[in-house]
């Protein structure tokens, strides 16, 4: 189930669509798909506050595609979550205290590189 939040813009009770981030080094502001999760220093905007927003002269707007008929995951992005998680759960094998990387391992003998 998705949480719904809202505009940070006082007033507003509309669903939030994108999210506004700063970069006050370059004077840019940032306008994006909607964050996963509300950052303290990002700010969640409409669809009627993001498509307005302006910044002070000398700043930048730099606005990336906002899809606003997302419905969340996709079966591929679960099927890679699936597959990430069981690739994290797997174990390792079992690694001989004696290998000490140099050579390959046949059972109890231990093939050597030829060194020139």
């Amino acid at each position: 189930m998705r949480q719904s939040r809202r505009c940070s813009r006082s007033g507003c009770a509309q669903p939030a669509a994108a999210t506004l981030t700063y970069v006050y080094a370059e004077s840019t502001a940032v306008v994006g798909p909607l964050a996963t999760f509300s950052e303290p220093h990002s700010y969640d905007l409409c669809e009627f506050h993001a498509e307005r927003l302006t910044v002070p002269r000398g700043w930048e707007v730099v606005r990336h595609e906002i899809d606003l008929e997302d419905s969340g995951p996709t079966g591929d992005d679960l099927l890679a979550l699936a597959d990430a998680v069981r690739e994290a759960a797997r174990p390792e094998p079992p690694r001989d205290p004696a290998d000490d990387g140099s050579g390959t391992r046949r059972g109890h003998l231990r093939v050597l590189p030829d060194i020139p």
